[in-house]
């Protein structure tokens, strides 16, 4: 047999492992049950998100400030303020009560899964291309392709994300927004945004600015994470053996490189998915997320936060609401960690 050949036997037995452990780490992922009960909960919000309009009893923006501050009678011995039943209004028609300009809270609870989850989703996903493609140009050619590029990333790391994010989306929002010149790139943008906001059944919500404010400052810790594991991997025999048979780089990294590095990206990301939300709802909290009457659970918290002392059921669900997303995204990424940890292969 000749070195060729001995080469591709070792690439199409590391490949059938490889399908191996994915099988066997979605065996392991479905017995973990705070993963399992995490994923459920998801795919239960995605459902929830899609069918928006089906679920929600009103449209989000739909209100009349008769029926501003109301309270359902099932919510009223739960509520631990003293003669509530004095100044508060009792209505039935909505079930979680309404807000300050009439609108059912349930509805725009609904709605806003229509928010955090597309942030999340997109986040993730930008962190995942931008990052991996970074990364692995980084570490797969070294030298001073690696330092340049790292160094750029040092730089970007030099600011806090935060309100880096703060910064972007002041600008965004006052300079694309506002922009009604056809033919500029500021307009081309609005234009855009408002395509994002139909696709998502949102009215003016500003979706765009908050995925691109998130997205350029979320790839990072990802360049870093594919670049130490391909700088761990290019070495590794299969490597060599792809480099005997005369594989170009591009096939090494796609089809070699790739498959090893990206169930701990995927899990990075899916851990990442909760801070991407939490950035979404501090921006609309502050008042640089979504554009009313657009729904957000940090817009409602923040208006909540204004009458939490008489009504404190309209801070307290979209906080639940959040509350239960951060968690089941949380132990689904937990799961999906362990499903993917190469020391737990062969073990039940």
């Amino acid at each position: 047999m000749t070195v060729q050949e001995r080469a591709a036997s070792r690439l199409a037995v590391r490949e059938q492992r490889e399908t191996n452990l994915w099988a066997d780490a979605f065996r392991r992922l479905i017995r973990n049950r705070a993963a399992l009960v995490g994923g459920i909960i998801v795919i239960g919000l995605i459902l929830v998100a899609i069918f928006a309009p089906k679920i929600a009893p009103m449209h989000y923006a739909e209100g009349d400030s008769y029926n501003a501050y109301t309270v359902p009678s099932w919510l009223v011995p739960f509520i631990p303020i003293k003669n509530i039943q004095a100044y508060a209004k009792i209505n039935n028609n909505f079930l979680l009560g309404s807000d300050e300009l009439g609108r059912d809270l349930f509805s725009r609870l609904v709605y806003g899964t229509r928010v955090s989850l597309p942030v999340g989703f997109m986040g993730a996903l930008t962190a995942l291309v931008i990052g991996l493609v970074y990364g692995c140009i980084s570490g797969y050619y070294g030298g001073k392709v690696d330092n340049i590029m790292m160094r750029i990333v040092d730089i970007m790391y030099a600011f806090p994300t935060m309100l880096l994010i703060i910064l972007l989306m002041a600008f965004f929002k006052s300079t694309f927004a506002q922009a009604q010149q056809p033919g500029s790139l500021a307009y081309t943008f609005n234009q855009i945004n408002q395509v994002v906001d139909r696709f998502l059944g949102l009215q003016g919500g500003g979706m765009l600015f908050i995925f691109m404010g998130i997205g350029l400052t979320a790839w990072m810790g990802m360049a870093r994470l594919a670049r130490g594991q391909i700088l761990s991997l290019k070495e590794k025999e299969f490597i060599e053996a792809a480099h005997t048979v005369g594989a170009g780089d591009l096939r090494i990294i796609v089809r070699h490189i790739l498959p090893n590095i990206l169930g701990p990206c995927i899990v990075a990301e899916t851990l990442a998915i909760p801070g991407y939300i939490n950035y979404e709802v501090f921006l609309s909290f502050i008042g640089l997320g979504v554009d009313a009457p657009t729904p957000s659970w940090g817009s409602m918290i923040s208006e909540g936060s204004r009458s939490i002392r008489s009504y404190p059921h309209m801070i307290l669900f979209p906080a639940l609401a959040l509350s239960i997303t951060m968690f089941a995204f949380n132990f689904l990424g937990d799961g999906l960690r362990d499903a993917l940890d190469p020391r737990m292969r062969g073990t039940t």
